[in-house]
């Protein structure tokens, strides 16, 4: 093989469609203003406590104007449609023109956890009430995980590798990790990198509250009469994540074609780090989530003294809290006092393989405008009280660097340095 050409990788364009909104704009304008998009469920009919869900609200992929009524009676795999969208939103927003020259050198990396679970609950309900005929021909392309690239692909032109990396709630990040190593090597001069995930269906639902991995708002809980306070990380109160729907796509760029394509650069990718727990299919474990976090800022060349903010997974559950807190303390030392560290899931709720991408996306886009986004609903743990969660409203503050944090079900941690630009 040859030998890598050790390129810079920056990232150029992105959009995402959350609870807040459908659309990267609308988004960050609720999340700059300490919104949270949380609302008792509406997509199916569940007899869950855990019915507080993150919608993404007025999504409509017919309106987007570049999809034909006839593909979504076939396509009813949710993240098909929504992976089309937003890659090409993304790609908008880089100023990047697929053609000759660019389309074979552009790679499409999109991960999700749960893939096409919806469209695999409507072939199981045709064929237990119609039959086995009624079973759609498009049930199994719904189901493959590259399938969302590869539609987008046919829809853009690129030609580039297409590929979902499947690392659970950190899928997200492990596609910006790939993406980036790929670019630096000379694979790709281009990635489209990020996550989807259309999870809002009864089994899903009721499969993590059996669980208790998400909230159960019960009646005197401060999110029974205000479901928007569902999810509350770091807060003493803390019961469980709210699951919701997303997607984030990032378009990568190698520098030389940053000039010559004269886009513009809005954060560059510095360090990775990565690491497996061997440990737990959930519960997470210290000693590999600090490796994670160290690596990262070690391959930016940098120390943790370099690093002023963390976005962190900061799901609102009681051990993934505490244990992240543990190894940011086991980071940062005494030094973690003059860290701000922000959960954007108080605001958008646990996208699972979609959550590190959007988080990635808020968190360039904040450095950008030096400001800090906050995390929502906080009221204050004792026992978490040397971290600075820039609690319930957003605040300015310049810094050049951020570590976005993200782990997964089956013990994987992936961690990414971003640099301002």
């Amino acid at each position: 093989m040859k030998a890598p050409l050790n390129r810079k990788v920056y990232v150029v364009g992105y959009d995402a469609a959350t609870a807040l909104g459908s659309t990267f704009e609308s988004t960050w304008q609720r999340a700059l203003r300490g919104e949270a998009g949380f609302r008792r469920v509406t997509r199916c009919q569940t007899t869950s406590r855990s019915n507080v869900v993150g919608e993404i609200p007025d999504w409509d992929p017919l309106a987007d104007g570049h999809i034909e009524t006839r593909e979504a009676r076939n396509w009813n795999a949710d993240f098909v449609f929504l992976t089309m969208v937003l890659c090409r939103r993304a790609l908008a927003d880089a100023g990047l023109v697929m053609d000759d020259e660019t389309a074979p050198r552009t790679a499409c990396l999109i991960g999700s956890a749960l893939n096409g679970s919806d469209a695999l609950r409507i072939a199981i309900q045709n064929y237990t009430r119609h039959g086995a005929t009624k079973v759609s021909p498009y049930l199994l392309p719904n189901l493959c995980a590259n399938l969302p690239a590869g539609k987008a692909g046919m829809q853009l032109g690129f030609t580039g590798p297409i590929f979902s990396p499947q690392g659970a709630c950190a899928s997200g990040n492990h596609a910006i990790a790939l993406g980036a190593r790929m670019i630096r090597d000379g694979d790709c001069d281009f990635v489209i990198a990020g996550g989807v995930e259309t999870c809002l269906i009864p089994e899903i639902i009721q499969g993590f509250a059996n669980m208790w991995a998400t909230i159960k708002v019960e009646p005197g809980d401060r999110a029974h009469g205000d479901p928007a306070q569902a999810s509350r990380p770091y807060s003493i109160d803390r019961k469980g994540f709210v699951l919701a729907e997303g997607a984030g796509a990032l378009v990568l760029a190698a520098e030389e074609r940053v000039k010559t394509l004269g886009l513009t650069p809005k954060a560059e990718v510095v360090g990775v780090g990565w690491s497996s727990d061997a440990h737990h299919f959930t519960l997470p474990h210290k000693p590999t989530i600090i490796r994670a976090m160290a690596e990262a800022i070690d391959d930016a060349g940098l120390t943790a003294a370099d690093i002023p903010h963390v976005n962190a997974h900061g799901t609102s559950t009681p051990k993934g809290d505490k244990v992240e807190v543990e190894c940011l303390r086991a980071i940062f030392g005494n030094d973690l006092q003059r860290v701000t560290v922000t959960a954007n899931k108080s605001q958008i709720g646990h996208t699972l393989g979609a959550a590190a991408a959007i988080e990635a996306a808020l968190g360039i886009e904040a450095m950008r405008r030096g400001i800090l986004l906050p995390t929502a609903n906080h009221i204050p743990d004792p026992d978490l009280a040397d971290v600075d969660v820039v609690p319930n409203a957003a605040r300015r503050h310049t810094y050049e660097h951020f570590l976005s944090n993200a782990f997964g079900f089956g013990g994987t941690n992936c961690c990414i340095v971003f640099r301002g630009v």
